[in-house]
């Protein structure tokens, strides 16, 4: 299963690093947020939705278990 901030991460060519800098957040939340394990604030939504230039949404990165993908799944 691929939260979509994953999914648009990977899909962009960026490390976690690249991201982290670029939002002001340190790499093992992110990767945290990513994976679904922890819930960002609003405002470390915003901001991730903002440096993808709104190809995410804020909704996707706070509720990511409503959006997941699944490899092979219909």
């Amino acid at each position: 299963m691929q939260t979509p901030l994953r999914d648009i991460r990977k899909h962009r060519g960026l490390t976690l690093q690249h991201v982290a800098t670029a939002i002001n957040l340190d790499v093992g939340n992110l990767s945290r947020i990513e994976r679904g394990m922890q819930i960002p604030s609003l405002e470390v939504a915003e901001r991730l939705s903002t440096f993808f230039e709104g190809q995410i949404t804020e909704m996707q990165i706070l509720y990511p278990h409503r959006y997941l993908k699944t490899n092979g799944a219909a």
